[in-house]
């Protein structure tokens, strides 16, 4: 029978892919982890582990090794979790990660409500527009808001949400309204640009006789961060492609107006992701359906 351990270690160095990184996390050497690893080897009788000066890789053994293990994991905390819940309670830390403007608008100011309901449970909550391995990173539950096209994950809709094209009145005053797609070629476009964007074309949604339209759409000024764009574009320098939870107070109060309200960019949803687990953890569900429930029926950005 395999040290327990020696499982432990064995996964988190799978996870993030060497050594040393694992040493760190679980207080051991680099030295001491790389001894257990080939403890098991020898126990085994194969190599789990490419091992190069940098990185390590999985072996197709290691591969089928990593996943009965990864089992052997979760079913160790349902045990625990199981004993909480002879006592009807729901116990542990649970790590939540989502966008930056996301999170401090609409999940910061629920999650003393879901611990007040939950007092066992430790909350914490990683905003960051990165978007986090759940796995490698130790997240249990992410907050998305993309259009998902497929996902290893488990994905549970939180929200709609409707995005718009958006500028100041004081902008279009002194350049003119858009009538048609094409006119937005002739106006500076407010870009939110990452690795792996598109938001440099911008698709939209036309009546169904012309079906959607994209335009490489161009600006003087661009940046990684959504809330930068929100400041630029109510400050009159362009018109921006912005989420309704992001702007819907601010086309209510009249800061923003929206234009081309014909024409309208695919909507991103608002999705929960976890790990695919048959045995996830009580706290973890817990966050989910409360998650689910403050967010289900009409999102609160389209309330009146």
């Amino acid at each position: 029978m395999s040290d327990f351990e020696d499982i432990q270690i064995f996964v988190r160095v799978a996870e993030l892919g060497n050594l040393s990184g694992a040493g760190r996390e679980l207080r051991h050497s680099a030295a001491v982890v790389s001894n257990r690893i080939a403890r098991l080897e020898e126990r085994l009788g194969v190599r789990l582990l490419n091992r190069t000066t940098r990185r390590v890789s999985l072996t197709t053994e290691g591969d089928v090794y990593y996943r009965h293990c990864l089992r052997i994991l979760a079913e160790m905390e349902e045990a625990e979790n199981a004993i909480a819940n002879q006592k009807n309670t729901t116990r542990g830390p649970v790590t939540l990660t989502c966008p930056v403007a996301f999170g401090n608008k609409f999940v910061a100011p629920i999650i003393p409500k879901f611990v007040e309901k939950n007092p066992d449970v430790q909350m914490r909550l990683h905003l960051s527009d990165r978007l986090f391995d759940l796995l490698q990173d130790k997240v249990d539950v992410a907050i998305r808001i993309a259009d998902l096209k497929e996902s290893s994950l488990i994905v549970r809709k939180l929200a709609s949400n409707r995005r718009v094209l958006v500028a100041s009145p004081a902008y279009l005053k002194r350049h003119g309204t858009p009538v048609i797609p094409t006119d937005l070629l002739q106006h500076n476009c407010l870009l939110l640009r990452f690795p792996g964007s598109r938001q440099f074309q911008w698709v939209l949604n036309g009546p169904d006789t012309e079906g959607p339209v994209t335009l490489s759409v161009s600006g003087s000024m661009d940046s990684d961060n959504g809330e930068v764009l929100t400041r630029w574009c109510l400050d009159g320098h362009g018109i921006a492609l912005k989420s309704m939870w992001d702007v819907g107070d601010l086309i209510a109060d009249g800061r923003l107006v929206t234009i081309l309200p014909d024409y309208t960019p695919p909507a991103h949803a608002v999705y929960a992701l976890y790990p695919e687990n048959r045995y996830l953890p009580t706290r973890v569900r817990a966050l989910v359906d409360f998650l689910v429930g403050e967010f289900g029926g009409t999102p609160p950005w389209e309330k009146g």
